[in-house]
């Protein structure tokens, strides 16, 4: 691993503590389990670090299925059993059904990879405990052909969870924890000037007061992240909005144009449209 801090990059903006999260758990080569609210940026965390010391980026996506064992390898016994139905000769050599996962590349990559373990909250409890001892050991068998896969050195593993599920402690106790907090505004507007070099800064101001006005609108079911600012952001400067209209626009008395880049259900957009009727009628 290099020596070389983490410091973020041109395009992901990295708070002081998040650079001293990801540095601590390479020091201590520990998972770095990362939460946060969606849109916060913890998957493009894994692409960044990756970027930043020039490692392979090896992803496994958890879904509601996912097993741990996926991760290591699939033994493929029906497709074997049709060859030897078929008489195939691949059938005589039983590593032609083993499938590597995600783990068994990054154990036996030849450059230190960083490893995403992305969403691990959406699989079943037993998920994340599953993994405990081949997280811990950096090793684990494959029965079928009799040989051992041992990482030479520990990956770098980021584990990313939306806080859907609670994680166990035995689990808790091996990673680095990091909350992403949303971004405050002097974070956004430098994350709004990577993306957007030379904005006009009146449009600017006035969207973020905008933004941050409807986060604070009281029972809105999913508040809008970054990238729906950065998509919003993007519409009005493509549709040429006339800074007046934003000007006109606030969360308590009108919907602000093109919304569905930051709303993105029935219940909120009603509920925002309900909060701006009884504005008008109070005014």
């Amino acid at each position: 691993m290099t020596d070389k801090r983490f410091e973020g990059t041109q395009s992901y903006i990295a708070t002081e503590d998040l650079k001293v999260a990801v540095d601590a758990a390479v020091t201590l080569r520990r998972p770095l389990l990362v939460k946060g609210e969606p849109g916060t940026g913890k998957t493009v965390l894994a692409h960044e670090i990756a970027k930043a010391i020039d490692a392979p980026l090896i992803e496994w996506n958890v879904k509601s299925t996912t097993k741990a064992q996926q991760g290591l390898y699939e033994y493929d016994a029906v497709a074997r059993l049709r060859d030897g139905q078929l008489g195939d000769e691949r059938v005589h050599d039983i590593s032609n059904y083993i499938k590597k996962g995600k783990l068994w590349e990054a154990f036996t990559s030849p450059e230190l990879p960083v490893l995403l373990i992305d969403e691990i909250d959406k699989a079943d409890i037993e998920f994340p405990n599953d993994l405990l001892q081949e997280l811990d050991r950096m090793s684990f068998d494959v029965y079928e052909t009799h040989e051992r896969i041992e990482a030479k050195e520990r990956p770098i593993v980021v584990i990313t969870s939306n806080n859907e599920k609670e994680l166990p402690d035995a689990f808790l106790r091996r990673c680095f924890f990091h909350y992403i907090k949303f971004p405050d505004r002097e974070t956004m507007q430098a994350i709004i000037d990577v993306h957007f070099p030379g904005i006009q800064k009146a449009l600017v101001t006035k969207a973020m007061e905008i933004f941050y006005e409807l986060r604070e609108v009281p029972g809105l079911k999913k508040k809008p992240s970054t990238s729906e600012l950065l998509d919003w952001l993007k519409l009005l400067l493509n549709e040429d909005m006339p800074l007046d209209v934003l000007q006109d626009s606030n969360p308590n008395s009108a919907v602000p144009p093109l919304h569905g880049a930051l709303l993105k259900n029935e219940q909120d957009v009603m509920l925002f449209e309900r909060l701006a009727f009884m504005a008008r009628r109070q005014s």
